[in-house]
This record gives C-alpha cells, structure tokens and sequence, in this order.
C-alpha cells in the first residue's frame, strides 16, 4: 500500500482507491451529519429489497436529482423516493467533499446514504448503475468504523479489508471506479459523533441524467 502524508491527513492507495484518512475534521463531521438529518426529514430511510426479494441490512436514501434505489425490478437510479416524492438537494457541506477530492469535471447527480446498524453489512459489489464511468465514486464515512473491503475487476480478484474511521473518505476512480467492494462489518457500541452508535456512508456519484429521462 503506497502511503503520502500532508500534514495531519494521510493519503493511502491501495488497488486504485484513494483513501483519505482523517479528511474531515470533527466540526465538519458533524456539519454533515446535520446535512444528513435533514435529507432524511425530506426522504426517509428505507429499507431496500433485492431483485429476488430479500431485505437489504442497510436502510438507505438519496439526495440529488436521482436517487439510487433496489427491489424486485432490480438495482437502478430513480427520479423519486419509493414514496413518490422528489428527492432533496444536495446539502452544500456534502457537495463539498466532491469539490475536495473527485478532480472532475462533472458536478454529482446523486448522494447516496446508508445507515449501517451494527448487524448490517453489503458484501462485493460493483458500482455500474451510472450510466457511465468518466467520473468517480467519492465515499464519507461518519460514525462508527467500518471494515471495508477492496477487490479488483472481477469477483474472484483478490481482496483486503481495513478500517474506515469517521471522517475518512475514498475516492474510488480509474481502475478502481469497477472494482468491487463491500463492508464486512460494523464496529459494535457508540463513537463521539454517533454516541447511540451505527454508521453513515456517504456517497456522491454522476450519474448520466438522459438514461433516466
């Protein structure tokens, strides 16, 4: 794993992620969180099925002008909530983390957020839904750690896993943008921004607009 520091923050990459430990300071961790609080009043979290039916362990919900959603018709972006409404804006303090870290050219279409509790997971998967893959995933973490996993192009590509901590964030682009990932695990109990516990991922992807025209 190469490893560069600038100052307090430490930039790591590993397999084509770029992992920022420490990016946000603990007063913007919880600007965020509020940011995230008031998604959730507009769009509540819900818990997502998958095409065969089978409850998803995260909850999740959207920000921006589509929202990433799953049940029986499969995985895809949605111009609504699966309650009809029209999802919120993308909080600016959220937007900020794009504007830090993604280096791209296109603004993001879509923040996804999910709520882990302790018991929830998502294993290997890839982020492919978008239409197209000039941009990358730019990922935040808030609460407790979480053991992320990394892999490679294919399923059966080796993995390793490490911790993400509050306030880190990933930028996963270039050979990373398909590579497939998960979270094993959440760390059990409280932390000082979530003190009843549970963590919260960040992600803010462009998504193509005119396939979901």
């Amino acid at each position: 794993m190469a490893q560069c520091t600038f100052g307090p923050m430490t930039v790591l990459r590993q397999n084509g992620f770029e992992i920022h430990k420490g990016h946000l300071p603990v007063e913007r961790q919880e600007v965020m969180l509020d940011a995230v609080r008031n998604v959730v009043r507009a769009a509540p979290l819900f818990h997502p099925v998958t095409a065969r039916g089978k409850p998803m362990s995260v909850r999740m919900t959207s920000a921006g002008e589509v929202g990433w959603v799953s049940d029986r018709r499969g995985y895809r972006y949605e111009r609504n909530h699966p309650n009809g409404g029209a999802w919120p804006e993308i909080p600016e303090e959220i937007r900020a983390i794009w504007d830090d870290l993604s280096a791209s050219d296109h603004g993001p279409t879509c923040c996804l957020i999910n709520f882990y509790a302790e018991a929830a997971r998502i294993g290997l998967q890839q982020d492919r839904d978008e239409g197209t893959f000039d941009a990358p995933v730019v990922s935040t973490s808030l609460g407790a750690a979480g053991l992320f996993r990394m892999g490679g192009a294919e399923r059966s590509s080796p993995t390793s896993s490490s911790w993400r901590e509050s306030g880190d964030c990933v930028v996963m682009g270039g050979k990373a943008r398909l590579a497939f990932h998960g979270v094993d695990r959440i760390k059990p109990g409280p932390s000082p921004l979530m003190p009843k516990g549970g963590r919260i991922n960040i992600t803010l992807r462009f998504v193509a607009l005119e396939i979901y025209s």
